[in-house]
């Protein structure tokens, strides 16, 4: 099952705004109730000194005290005011009718919200004795100019429109800056690419990605490695099948001009057409193993069946004796691998061992288990390499210096991509004396 880090980014993105735009709201909507619905501190203080001033008189003038008292903030304030008992009586014989005591059903804390909600008038405050609540509460029709303003338009305008479109953009920026920044890169890369610019790369932060748009990179650089090698192959082939044909050509043109004899004519022309048959075939060889890169189907192979078919057909070639080829594998030696290609790749191994092999000498194919693969080793006693030339061995057209007999440099090469279609590995080192060429393929069970 796919995983998909991108969409769960986005989701938790979106989650967090809205956890974080429902906070903002929650926590300015309250602040702003407090300041604006509620009674400042000096207010609730001040009305609580009526309430400390009316237990007093209560308690030293009685009721008829309570009665002046009450009289006079009345005038004072401009408002409705009694003092109750714990039985809502009237305990300054202010007259109460049934709309007083509707109201008293409806009276409010000093700490309670203050609003004109209420059939627009004014909200009925209870104001409990500070020393003996339970003994009554001074009741007043809360003053017009404490009343607080409550919640304007402007502010329902900051905190309903303003604050949620500020987060809106915040989000916005976030998924530009994440989503759509990298989408124009790579777009820029994609034209990059349609505009023949294959040296270019992408930026590294976007292919290092853990997500979609990082897999998408990296597959717009393996696209890019692809169309770089191509091309490079491409030139290559051109350059070389230029070159390496213009010569026997040259020569076929001779030879039409001369006067040789018809068999002699005949050898140099099937020379020369040999020849570049040979180079057209190995040339279109490697380009498909290196464009395709096919699937071959794998079998256990047994390697010393292998090296005995393919000495026989190089003995009667060169006219070596099969001691100059020894085997040192067992039957335990069995590869997991295509039976052709690995074929085609220790003959071109083989064949090249021969060729610069001093009269006499021996090639040897040894091996030993590395983990689960066998490690190949083909060895002859030639004159070897210099060190640095190694890594060019296997080089398409590259021929060292000094070297002998005939060929265009592909042999090796061709041998190379077949090992590493099958999951394996080709290099070469210096012997004492020749040249070693290492194989490195996946080991299988040895068949019963």
């Amino acid at each position: 099952m796919r995983r998909h880090p991108l969409l769960w980014k986005l989701a938790l993105l979106q989650i967090a705004f809205c956890l974080l735009l429902t906070w903002i709201i929650w926590i300015w909507g309250v602040s702003a109730e407090r300041r604006t619905y509620f009674l400042s501190a000096a207010d609730q203080q001040y009305l609580a000194d009526y309430a400390q001033q009316a237990e007093g008189i209560w308690h030293s003038q009685g009721t008829p005290g309570l009665a002046r008292f009450t009289e006079q903030l009345a005038a004072s304030e401009g408002t409705w005011v009694t003092v109750l008992g714990p039985t809502l009586q009237s305990l300054s014989n202010t007259p109460l009718n049934a709309e007083n005591y509707r109201q008293l059903t409806f009276m409010r804390q000093l700490n309670w919200p203050m609003s004109r909600r209420l059939q627009d008038e004014l909200p009925y405050v209870s104001i409990p004795f500070p020393g003996q609540p339970e003994q009554g509460q001074l009741v007043l029709q809360l003053p017009e100019r404490l009343l607080p303003g409550g919640l304007t338009p402007w502010t329902h305008v900051l905190s309903h429109g303003v604050m949620p479109t500020l987060l809106a953009a915040l989000l916005g920026l976030l998924i530009y800056r994440h989503l759509v920044l990298p989408l124009n890169r790579l777009r820029d890369r994609a034209d990059a690419l349609r505009a023949d610019d294959l040296d270019s790369e992408a930026p590294s932060p976007l292919i290092e990605r853990r997500d979609e748009l990082g897999e998408l990179a990296q597959a717009f650089e393996h696209m890019a490695g692809r169309l770089r090698q191509s091309l490079n192959q491409q030139r290559l082939l051109l350059r070389t099948l230029s070159h390496e044909l213009r010569t026997p050509l040259a020569r076929l043109r001779i030879a039409h001009d001369s006067h040789l004899p018809v068999e002699q004519m005949r050898q140099r022309l099937d020379r020369e057409i040999d020849d570049m048959q040979r180079l057209l075939e190995d040339t279109l060889n490697l380009a498909w193993m290196d464009t395709e890169r096919p699937q071959l189907a794998s079998e256990p192979v047994l390697v010393l069946s292998v090296w005995e078919a393919l000495c026989e057909d190089a003995c009667f070639e060169s006219g070596w004796p099969s001691e100059r080829l020894p085997c040192l594998l067992g039957l335990d030696c069995c590869v997991q691998v295509h039976l052709d290609s690995l074929a085609q790749a220790l003959e071109n191994l083989l064949r090249n061992a021969i060729r610069h092999s001093p009269p006499g000498a021996k090639v040897t194919l040894s091996g030993w288990r590395e983990g689960d693969a066998w490690h190949l080793c083909l060895s002859d006693q030639g004159p070897g390499v210099d060190p640095q030339d190694l890594a060019s061995l296997f080089v398409p057209y590259q021929r060292l210096k000094g070297s002998i007999g005939e060929g265009f440099g592909l042999g090796l090469a061709i041998a190379q991509r077949a090992v590493e279609l099958q999951q394996g590995r080709l290099w070469a080192s210096n012997g004492e004396p020749g040249l070693c060429m290492h194989m490195l393929l996946p080991a299988a069970r040895p068949p019963d």
